[in-house]
């Protein structure tokens, strides 16, 4: 088997093909500066050089709330266009039997009822914030449900929660909500600050999943059979930014005053994610907690980002 992993230099895709090589499989990755997925030629002269029996795509554009709200036209046709480019070129190449596509939380509706199942997923608008990127990923897990009923081109869906840890995206223009929180904490400790301030009001909440547990998730779907719908990798937790805030800057030594601007958007009021489907079909149970999870990520971030 051949694996071709698309965005295999960004977050998930480091440490996903950190895990492939510890697994011995042959697998495939690539740069943007060579194949630009938003263009069908390259993507068909991908696929031809590689010739992969298996395609996990985690390529997007994609970022924090604000890196939302100044790119909806970017994040919805980018996202759009490599997705489509994709499955209909793995589809007419005919080497590739399985697609898996990474999709997002986002996807969800606003008031979804927690926790989050796989069935409210087309029961109303994703939170406005992050709408456009979350429709571009929930087409094209229903243009991949298509292929598969229409073709029998095999696609599966996994539906990640909030991720964090090594290698993530610390830029706080563009990072998400634990990384960020770090990156401002250490700000604040090398400036001599005795505050710091965060997006919203503190009360929203977010299912937070340590990034090897969907590793694990991921290479199970290579191994085992699964049906097109989507199924959600979470951990099952909710966890109020207000309480995860004070156990970052807890564990970072920091002890100035949260401040909260509540005229910036608090984004989903609540996110917990139903991991009952995954539990069935990949046998998942995330194995990481929340405060080993944390340690690992503000390790990796004290020897790799902070010292640059």
């Amino acid at each position: 088997m051949t694996i071709l992993v698309t965005g295999g230099t960004g977050f998930v895709g480091t440490n996903l093909i950190k895990r492939l090589e510890e697994k011995d499989y042959s697998f495939a990755s690539f740069s943007s500066k060579d194949y630009n997925l938003l263009k069908q030629q390259h993507v068909e002269y991908l696929l031809n050089t590689t010739e992969p029996d298996t395609i996990i795509h985690l390529a997007a554009s994609v970022g924090g709330i604000g890196a939302n709200q100044k790119n909806p036209a970017k994040f919805m046709f980018d996202n759009l266009c490599m997705g489509m480019n994709l499955i209909d070129g793995a589809y007419r190449h005919g080497s590739c039997k399985h697609f898996i596509m990474l999709g997002t939380v986002c996807s969800y509706p606003k008031f979804t009822p927690v926790p989050f199942r796989e069935s409210d997923i087309w029961n109303g608008y994703p939170e406005e914030t992050n709408a456009p990127y979350g429709i571009a990923k929930k087409t094209l897990a229903e243009l991949g449900f298509a292929y598969d009923r229409q073709y029998g081109f095999e696609f599966s869906n996994l539906v990640p929660t909030n991720l964090y840890g090594p290698h993530d995206n610390f830029d706080l223009e563009s990072s998400h909500v634990i990384p960020a929180i770090i990156r401002k904490v250490e700000q604040a400790k090398r400036e001599g600050s005795d505050s710091i301030t965060l997006w919203g009001t503190g009360q929203a909440s977010r299912d937070f999943l340590f990034v090897d547990d969907l590793v694990d998730a991921l290479v199970s779907a290579v191994e085992l059979p699964l049906p097109p719908e989507p199924i959600n990798i979470g951990s099952g937790k909710e966890v109020k930014i207000c309480e995860l805030s004070k156990i970052i800057a807890k564990k970072m030594n920091y002890d100035g005053e949260i401040v909260y601007n509540s005229d910036r958007p608090d984004g989903q009021p609540r996110r917990c994610l139903d991991i009952s489907k995954a539990k069935y079909f990949l046998d998942f149970e995330p194995k990481t907690s929340l405060d080993k999870g944390l340690d690992k990520t503000i390790e990796y971030a004290e020897h790799h980002i902070f010292e640059r």
